[in-house]
């Protein structure tokens, strides 16, 4: 009887766990964002900027929203500062738009554009491409600075 009890309350922690676990960075797909939703960095409302939108999904299902990917980065970068019981460990996923297609994509496999002459909500902005190729012609087209991968943007260069 005793085993049995023991089985019984094994399943319950069998399917939360399992759960936890299907909720992952290759399951979870981008939040459509709400019109009350704002930038936990700068407190604009990000609906109505809909070709800049950037967003971090956590692990329970959350999110935050910003208005462009530079904010997405300051956050991402000091998540302490602004969700103090967040950590990095928390996040599923992380998205930004890109540019051209203007679809919500994985923010990790994006090439980013600097100092261009293309000014976001809050001025100048981290410009996210699918591919190293669209990334170089942007920069030319459009006058940029340099190009970075997601985990060579740091707080010193988004200065």
């Amino acid at each position: 009887m005793k085993k049995r009890l023991n089985y019984l309350l094994l399943i319950p922690s069998l399917l939360l766990f399992f759960a936890q676990a299907a909720y992952s960075a290759d399951n979870v797909n981008p939040i459509q964002v709400r019109n009350e939703d704002k930038c936990p960095v700068c407190g604009m409302f990000v609906a109505k900027y809909r070709h800049w939108i950037a967003e971090i999904v956590f692990k329970d299902g959350s999110y935050a929203a910003f208005d462009g990917p530079k904010d997405m980065f300051k956050y991402y970068l000091d998540i302490p500062r602004y969700t103090p019981a967040r950590k990095a460990s928390d996040i599923a996923g992380i998205y930004v738009t890109e540019y051209y297609s203007a679809k919500l994509m994985d923010a990790k496999k994006m090439f980013y554009v600097t100092g261009s002459n293309v000014l976001g909500p809050m001025g100048e902005e981290l410009i996210p491409l699918s591919g190293e190729a669209e990334a170089m012609e942007f920069m030319r087209d459009h006058k940029g600075s340099g190009i970075l991968k997601f985990q060579e943007v740091t707080e010193r260069r988004l200065k």
